[in-house]
């Protein structure tokens, strides 16, 4: 019996699988950030939702800007190395132009969360809120006896998102998707959500995941629908496809310091954007060019068959 085809776009995708309200992880620790999925939500006007990301980074303005969300669970409020999320501090400090329901946890507290989730279990315990103010902010990070006669310990409760979206290098059409480079918590998250959305480079057939299958980060059974979506990280970046925009990111802090100035983005770069491919246009050839790498061993080619044909011409 043939494996599903889980091959579909992305507007089918979150037309399909994200509804008002739910709990969405969008995660990519730096790396493989889904942009392109975030804005297809955002010109879906899906609302009340909780948005889960270790580094909200420039995602978490965006999405919040626009509306769509209404509590943030995160570790890391910074967008990446160009500074503050200014939507988000507006939000949290001053309720402008409304309140945003926050829980914060520490890096490895998410990764426990999501941990938690993907085990069913009911906690998970960690050491690294000792010492810190965390658990003063947050009232779900507890302290439990310790069953086998040792200290307290700190736990977090699971994380289950009701949709885990995530960006990859490849995937064939069955949904086992590949990704290298640096991976955080997306195999935790995947598990522990009901549904997973994995948008990627590109669709490859079945016998080239076969034939590295240790790149398989999550097998068909664990994902819902994948898209083929090239260029679907930017601003962040795909290893072995394109560079991290840092210039985008500069760019983002005064946008971000102004309210209309980032509504003016999301609708000139989002609601006036139809697709991905759209949006790569309009960011334009050079730039685009800019952020090529160089060829890898790491990057999607067939080096056994370039072998092979350089010993036969020597």
């Amino acid at each position: 019996m043939a494996a599903p085809d889980k091959v579909t776009d992305l507007t089918s995708a979150v037309a399909t699988h994200v509804r008002d309200g739910m709990t969405v992880a969008l995660e990519g620790f730096g790396h493989l950030i889904p942009f392109a999925a975030g804005h297809e939500i955002i010109r879906q006007g899906r609302r009340e939702l909780t948005f889960c990301r270790m580094t909200p980074d420039l995602l978490a303005d965006q999405m919040i800007a626009a509306g769509c969300v209404s509590k943030l669970v995160a570790s890391f409020f910074a967008s990446g190395s160009a500074g503050s999320l200014h939507e988000v501090r507006r939000r949290v400090e001053s309720a402008d132009p409304e309140p945003l329901e926050v829980e914060e946890y520490s890096h490895y507290g998410m990764v426990c969360r999501y941990q938690a989730g993907a085990a069913g279990l009911p906690f998970f315990p960690l050491r690294s809120y000792a010492g810190s103010d965390l658990p003063k902010l947050n009232p779900l990070i507890r302290k439990v006896a310790d069953p086998y006669g040792g200290p307290d310990i700190y736990v977090v409760p699971p994380l289950r998102p009701d949709v885990t979206i995530l960006h990859a290098q490849r995937a064939d059409r069955s949904g086992n998707v590949q990704m290298w480079g640096i991976v955080g918590a997306q195999q935790e998250a995947a598990y522990a959500a009901e549904t997973v959305i994995v948008t990627v480079e590109e669709i490859v057939e079945e016998d080239v995941v076969r034939s590295d299958p240790n790149r398989t980060v999550l097998p068909a059974h664990a994902v819902t629908a994948v898209v083929e979506c090239p260029g679907g990280a930017h601003p962040s970046y795909t290893q072995g496809h394109y560079d991290r925009d840092n210039a985008f990111y500069r760019e983002w802090t005064p946008i971000s310091r102004d309210p209309e100035a980032v509504l003016g983005w999301l609708d000139e770069w989002v609601h006036q954007v139809p697709d991905r491919a759209a949006y790569l246009a309009k960011l334009g050839a050079e730039r685009w060019s800019g952020l090529a790498v160089a060829p890898r061993p790491s990057q999607p080619v067939d080096f056994g068959r370039r072998r092979v044909a350089a010993q036969g011409a020597s």
